[in-house]
């Protein structure tokens, strides 16, 4: 598998690299000391887990055990 490099760009190779998907250990190290710096990070989720347990949710729920009539539980079909 050809990738290039997310530090340097350069092109690499899955079977030639060993560090793939980096091109060499010195890009390996640099994006693990991205991680630990902090300059990287994964983001907040797109909902409060607090609001969602205390009933006061913003997001739109589906029902896809009955997609004709979402908003009535009782109306599934059996």
């Amino acid at each position: 598998m050809k990738h290039r490099c997310p530090i340097c760009k350069a092109e690499t190779d899955s079977k030639i690299h060993k560090d793939f998907p980096f091109c060499c250990e010195r890009c390996r190290i640099q994006d693990l000391g991205n991680w630990a710096s902090e300059k990287y990070v994964v983001s907040d989720p797109i909902f409060d887990e607090e609001e969602a347990a205390e009933g006061e949710r913003k997001s739109i729920l589906l029902n896809l055990d009955n997609p004709d009539n979402p908003d009535n539980p009782d109306d599934r079909e059996p």
